[in-house]
Protein backbone atom coordinates (compact mmCIF):
# COMPACT_ATOMS: atom_id res chain seq x y z
CA UNK A 1 0.00 0.00 0.00
CA UNK A 2 1.25 3.67 -0.90
CA UNK A 3 2.91 5.45 2.08
CA UNK A 4 0.45 8.08 1.35
CA UNK A 5 -3.67 7.45 1.06
CA UNK A 6 -5.57 9.18 -1.14
CA UNK A 7 -8.85 10.20 0.21
CA UNK A 8 -12.37 11.19 -1.05
CA UNK A 9 -15.57 12.05 0.75
CA UNK A 10 -19.19 11.67 -0.51
CA UNK A 11 -21.72 14.57 1.14
CA UNK A 12 -20.67 18.27 1.25
CA UNK A 13 -23.13 18.95 4.28
CA UNK A 14 -21.93 19.16 8.04
CA UNK A 15 -20.53 15.91 8.33
CA UNK A 16 -18.72 16.04 5.48
CA UNK A 17 -16.79 19.28 5.94
CA UNK A 18 -15.66 17.78 9.50
CA UNK A 19 -14.67 14.17 7.64
CA UNK A 20 -12.83 16.50 5.23
CA UNK A 21 -11.04 18.66 7.58
CA UNK A 22 -9.84 15.44 9.37
CA UNK A 23 -8.64 13.96 6.36
CA UNK A 24 -6.69 17.52 5.41
CA UNK A 25 -5.45 17.74 8.73
CA UNK A 26 -3.86 14.03 9.23
CA UNK A 27 -0.21 13.00 8.12
CA UNK A 28 0.01 10.04 5.46
CA UNK A 29 -3.70 11.32 3.74
CA UNK A 30 -4.15 13.20 1.44
CA UNK A 31 -7.76 14.85 0.62
CA UNK A 32 -8.20 14.33 -3.01
CA UNK A 33 -11.97 15.45 -3.54
CA UNK A 34 -15.66 15.65 -2.25
CA UNK A 35 -18.51 14.45 -4.41
CA UNK A 36 -22.22 15.95 -3.49
CA UNK A 37 -25.56 16.13 -5.70
CA UNK A 38 -24.96 19.58 -5.72
CA UNK A 39 -21.24 20.86 -7.21
CA UNK A 40 -21.35 23.92 -6.16
CA UNK A 41 -21.60 22.68 -2.50
CA UNK A 42 -18.56 20.32 -3.46
CA UNK A 43 -16.35 22.32 -4.81
CA UNK A 44 -16.61 25.00 -1.95
CA UNK A 45 -15.79 22.82 0.84
CA UNK A 46 -12.87 20.74 -1.38
CA UNK A 47 -11.54 24.65 -2.38
CA UNK A 48 -10.96 25.00 1.38
CA UNK A 49 -7.73 22.57 1.48
CA UNK A 50 -7.29 22.64 -2.42
CA UNK A 51 -8.94 19.82 -3.19
CA UNK A 52 -10.88 19.20 -6.17
CA UNK A 53 -15.46 19.19 -6.34
CA UNK A 54 -16.07 16.39 -8.75
CA UNK A 55 -19.31 15.74 -10.59
CA UNK A 56 -19.90 12.08 -10.35
CA UNK A 57 -19.36 9.35 -8.02
CA UNK A 58 -17.63 7.22 -10.52
CA UNK A 59 -15.10 9.60 -11.21
CA UNK A 60 -14.16 10.48 -7.55
CA UNK A 61 -14.12 6.62 -6.76
CA UNK A 62 -11.23 6.75 -9.83
CA UNK A 63 -9.03 8.85 -7.31
CA UNK A 64 -9.34 7.30 -3.94
CA UNK A 65 -8.05 4.30 -1.40
CA UNK A 66 -10.34 5.73 0.85
CA UNK A 67 -13.65 7.25 1.42
CA UNK A 68 -16.19 8.73 4.02
CA UNK A 69 -19.83 8.80 3.15
CA UNK A 70 -21.55 11.47 4.68
CA UNK A 71 -24.63 11.63 2.82
CA UNK A 72 -28.45 11.00 4.03
CA UNK A 73 -28.51 8.11 5.37
CA UNK A 74 -30.79 6.38 2.85
CA UNK A 75 -28.47 7.19 0.21
CA UNK A 76 -25.05 4.83 2.06
CA UNK A 77 -25.84 0.96 0.99
CA UNK A 78 -25.72 2.32 -2.95
CA UNK A 79 -22.77 4.48 -2.55
CA UNK A 80 -21.01 2.08 -0.30
CA UNK A 81 -21.47 -1.25 -2.43
CA UNK A 82 -19.87 1.12 -5.63
CA UNK A 83 -17.39 2.41 -3.95
CA UNK A 84 -16.12 -1.15 -2.23
CA UNK A 85 -16.65 -2.61 -5.58
CA UNK A 86 -14.15 0.49 -6.87
CA UNK A 87 -11.81 -1.00 -4.51
CA UNK A 88 -12.26 1.75 -1.82
CA UNK A 89 -11.80 1.24 2.18
CA UNK A 90 -14.78 3.00 3.63
CA UNK A 91 -15.86 5.16 6.61
CA UNK A 92 -19.69 5.54 7.08
CA UNK A 93 -21.59 7.71 9.45
CA UNK A 94 -24.13 6.14 11.00
CA UNK A 95 -26.51 4.37 10.90
CA UNK A 96 -24.80 2.08 8.52
CA UNK A 97 -28.14 2.20 5.93
CA UNK A 98 -31.22 1.89 6.75
CA UNK A 99 -32.58 -1.92 6.28
CA UNK A 100 -30.56 -4.72 7.54
CA UNK A 101 -30.47 -6.28 4.15
CA UNK A 102 -28.48 -3.65 3.01
CA UNK A 103 -26.30 -3.42 5.83
CA UNK A 104 -25.70 -7.74 4.97
CA UNK A 105 -24.79 -7.07 1.48
CA UNK A 106 -21.88 -3.92 2.63
CA UNK A 107 -20.57 -6.55 4.61
CA UNK A 108 -20.79 -9.29 2.39
CA UNK A 109 -18.99 -7.16 -0.26
CA UNK A 110 -16.27 -5.90 2.08
CA UNK A 111 -15.43 -9.48 3.26
CA UNK A 112 -15.18 -10.49 -0.31
CA UNK A 113 -13.30 -7.64 -1.62
CA UNK A 114 -10.69 -7.63 1.82
CA UNK A 115 -11.89 -3.79 2.42
CA UNK A 116 -12.15 -2.22 5.78
CA UNK A 117 -15.42 -0.31 6.71
CA UNK A 118 -15.44 1.33 9.86
CA UNK A 119 -18.61 3.25 11.00
CA UNK A 120 -19.10 6.60 12.60
CA UNK A 121 -20.51 5.52 16.19
CA UNK A 122 -17.66 7.97 17.51
CA UNK A 123 -19.30 7.68 21.18
CA UNK A 124 -17.85 4.28 21.43
CA UNK A 125 -14.35 6.63 21.20
CA UNK A 126 -15.79 8.64 24.45
CA UNK A 127 -16.37 5.10 26.34
CA UNK A 128 -12.98 3.95 25.90
CA UNK A 129 -11.55 7.48 26.91
CA UNK A 130 -13.53 6.75 30.47
CA UNK A 131 -12.72 3.33 30.67
CA UNK A 132 -16.01 1.91 30.70
CA UNK A 133 -15.16 -0.90 28.15
CA UNK A 134 -12.87 -2.22 30.42
CA UNK A 135 -15.19 -2.76 33.62
CA UNK A 136 -14.69 -6.44 34.32
CA UNK A 137 -18.20 -6.57 35.33
CA UNK A 138 -21.61 -7.26 33.32
CA UNK A 139 -23.94 -4.18 34.01
CA UNK A 140 -27.08 -4.68 35.32
CA UNK A 141 -29.22 -1.44 33.79
CA UNK A 142 -28.39 1.98 32.12
CA UNK A 143 -30.44 4.69 31.65
CA UNK A 144 -29.88 7.52 28.87
CA UNK A 145 -31.46 10.58 27.92
CA UNK A 146 -30.40 12.24 24.71
CA UNK A 147 -32.23 15.07 23.72
CA UNK A 148 -31.84 17.74 21.58
CA UNK A 149 -34.20 21.13 20.16
CA UNK A 150 -35.45 20.44 16.11
CA UNK A 151 -32.88 20.62 13.40
CA UNK A 152 -32.66 20.09 9.73
CA UNK A 153 -30.40 17.75 9.92
CA UNK A 154 -30.66 13.98 9.40
CA UNK A 155 -34.71 14.19 8.67
CA UNK A 156 -34.89 11.37 6.36
CA UNK A 157 -34.59 9.00 9.50
CA UNK A 158 -36.56 8.57 12.80
CA UNK A 159 -34.99 10.26 15.57
CA UNK A 160 -34.05 6.52 16.75
CA UNK A 161 -31.48 6.08 13.41
CA UNK A 162 -30.57 9.49 14.13
CA UNK A 163 -29.39 10.32 17.94
CA UNK A 164 -31.01 6.83 19.97
CA UNK A 165 -28.61 4.51 18.06
CA UNK A 166 -25.90 6.04 19.86
CA UNK A 167 -26.84 4.72 23.35
CA UNK A 168 -27.81 1.70 21.22
CA UNK A 169 -24.40 1.26 20.13
CA UNK A 170 -22.92 1.84 23.82
CA UNK A 171 -25.30 -0.95 25.70
CA UNK A 172 -24.27 -3.30 23.10
CA UNK A 173 -20.69 -2.35 23.42
CA UNK A 174 -20.96 -3.05 27.04
CA UNK A 175 -22.50 -6.59 27.17
CA UNK A 176 -22.01 -9.74 25.01
CA UNK A 177 -25.98 -10.73 25.42
CA UNK A 178 -28.48 -10.40 22.89
CA UNK A 179 -31.41 -8.13 23.38
CA UNK A 180 -34.69 -10.36 24.67
CA UNK A 181 -37.38 -7.89 25.08
CA UNK A 182 -38.02 -4.37 22.96
CA UNK A 183 -40.83 -1.60 24.11
CA UNK A 184 -41.52 1.68 22.93
CA UNK A 185 -43.68 4.74 22.79
CA UNK A 186 -42.67 7.24 20.10
CA UNK A 187 -44.45 11.13 18.67
CA UNK A 188 -43.71 13.25 16.00
CA UNK A 189 -45.70 15.20 13.57
CA UNK A 190 -43.75 13.64 10.44
CA UNK A 191 -42.22 10.24 11.57
CA UNK A 192 -40.67 9.66 14.96
CA UNK A 193 -39.27 12.53 16.62
CA UNK A 194 -39.25 11.83 20.63
CA UNK A 195 -38.78 7.70 21.22
CA UNK A 196 -38.58 6.13 25.00
CA UNK A 197 -37.71 2.67 24.54
CA UNK A 198 -37.13 -0.59 26.96
CA UNK A 199 -35.04 -2.90 26.00
CA UNK A 200 -34.42 -6.32 28.27
CA UNK A 201 -31.61 -8.27 27.75
CA UNK A 202 -30.71 -12.47 28.01
CA UNK A 203 -28.45 -12.07 30.68
CA UNK A 204 -30.76 -9.52 32.76
CA UNK A 205 -29.17 -6.13 31.75
CA UNK A 206 -32.21 -3.93 31.39
CA UNK A 207 -31.82 -0.22 29.59
CA UNK A 208 -34.27 2.72 29.26
CA UNK A 209 -33.24 4.67 25.93
CA UNK A 210 -35.40 8.41 25.72
CA UNK A 211 -34.35 10.43 22.64
CA UNK A 212 -36.05 13.73 21.00
CA UNK A 213 -35.02 16.22 18.28
CA UNK A 214 -37.75 18.10 19.60
CA UNK A 215 -36.41 19.52 22.96
CA UNK A 216 -36.62 22.44 24.03
CA UNK A 217 -32.72 22.45 24.89
CA UNK A 218 -29.66 19.88 25.11
CA UNK A 219 -30.47 17.60 27.47
CA UNK A 220 -27.23 13.85 27.16
CA UNK A 221 -27.24 12.12 30.55
CA UNK A 222 -26.41 8.49 31.09
CA UNK A 223 -26.50 6.44 34.04
CA UNK A 224 -24.84 3.16 34.63
CA UNK A 225 -25.51 0.19 37.59
CA UNK A 226 -23.28 -2.06 38.23
CA UNK A 227 -23.39 -4.80 40.91
CA UNK A 228 -20.00 -2.75 42.34
CA UNK A 229 -21.48 0.26 42.21
CA UNK A 230 -22.75 3.13 40.04
CA UNK A 231 -21.72 6.07 37.13
CA UNK A 232 -23.53 8.81 36.47
CA UNK A 233 -22.83 11.28 33.58
CA UNK A 234 -24.25 14.54 32.62
CA UNK A 235 -22.06 14.82 29.27
CA UNK A 236 -23.59 18.77 28.96
CA UNK A 237 -22.48 20.00 32.24
CA UNK A 238 -19.62 17.62 32.05
CA UNK A 239 -20.35 16.10 35.69
CA UNK A 240 -18.75 12.84 36.46
CA UNK A 241 -20.32 10.18 39.65
CA UNK A 242 -18.63 6.59 40.25
CA UNK A 243 -19.23 4.63 43.36
CA UNK A 244 -17.92 1.67 41.53
CA UNK A 245 -13.98 0.45 42.77
CA UNK A 246 -12.97 0.92 39.33
CA UNK A 247 -10.50 3.94 37.76
CA UNK A 248 -12.05 5.79 35.28
CA UNK A 249 -11.16 8.79 33.52
CA UNK A 250 -13.31 11.76 35.37
CA UNK A 251 -11.44 14.36 33.11
CA UNK A 252 -12.12 12.14 29.83
CA UNK A 253 -13.79 15.46 28.06
CA UNK A 254 -9.77 16.76 28.58
CA UNK A 255 -8.26 14.04 26.82
CA UNK A 256 -7.75 13.69 23.23
CA UNK A 257 -10.53 11.80 22.49
CA UNK A 258 -12.95 13.44 24.61
CA UNK A 259 -12.20 16.51 22.67
CA UNK A 260 -11.78 15.08 19.32
CA UNK A 261 -13.69 12.21 19.05
CA UNK A 262 -13.93 12.03 15.49
CA UNK A 263 -10.22 12.71 14.88
CA UNK A 264 -9.40 9.30 16.76
CA UNK A 265 -12.21 7.56 15.09
CA UNK A 266 -10.61 8.37 11.37
CA UNK A 267 -7.21 7.67 13.24
CA UNK A 268 -8.29 3.78 14.23
CA UNK A 269 -10.00 3.71 10.42
CA UNK A 270 -6.53 4.93 9.01
CA UNK A 271 -4.65 2.36 10.84
CA UNK A 272 -6.86 -0.29 10.00
CA UNK A 273 -6.50 0.25 6.58
CA UNK A 274 -2.45 0.39 6.78
CA UNK A 275 -2.73 -2.55 8.56
CA UNK A 276 -1.35 -1.33 11.77
CA UNK A 277 -4.33 -1.76 13.93
CA UNK A 278 -6.88 -5.33 13.62
CA UNK A 279 -10.00 -3.26 13.39
CA UNK A 280 -11.47 0.05 13.56
CA UNK A 281 -12.99 1.73 16.43
CA UNK A 282 -16.62 -0.01 15.76
CA UNK A 283 -16.69 -2.60 12.45
CA UNK A 284 -19.80 -3.29 9.93
CA UNK A 285 -20.88 -6.07 11.89
CA UNK A 286 -20.79 -3.75 15.24
CA UNK A 287 -22.83 -0.99 12.98
CA UNK A 288 -25.42 -4.21 11.61
CA UNK A 289 -26.28 -4.65 15.23
CA UNK A 290 -27.07 -1.57 16.46
CA UNK A 291 -28.84 -0.67 13.05
CA UNK A 292 -31.05 -4.37 14.10
CA UNK A 293 -31.53 -2.70 17.44
CA UNK A 294 -32.64 0.20 16.24
CA UNK A 295 -35.05 -1.05 13.88
CA UNK A 296 -36.69 -3.05 16.20
CA UNK A 297 -37.26 -0.32 19.06
CA UNK A 298 -38.50 1.79 15.45
CA UNK A 299 -41.10 -0.97 15.21
CA UNK A 300 -42.35 -1.28 18.43
CA UNK A 301 -42.78 2.67 18.62
CA UNK A 302 -44.93 2.71 15.81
Amino acid sequence: MADELRAGVIGAGVFGGYHANKYAELDGVRLVGIYDLHPERAAEVAGRHGARGFDSLEALLAEVDVLTIASPAVAHAEAALAALQAGAHLYVEKPLTVDLQTADKIAAEAARRGRVVAVGHQERVVFQAMGLLDIPERPLRLEAVRHGPPSPRSRDVSVVLDLMIHDLDLALALTDADPLAVEAEGEGTDGLDRVRAEVDFDDGFSCIFDASRIAEGRRRTMKLVFPSGEVEIDFVARTFRNTTPFALDEAFAETPAGKDSLKVSVEGFLAAVRGASPRPVVDVAEAARALDLALAVEQAAA
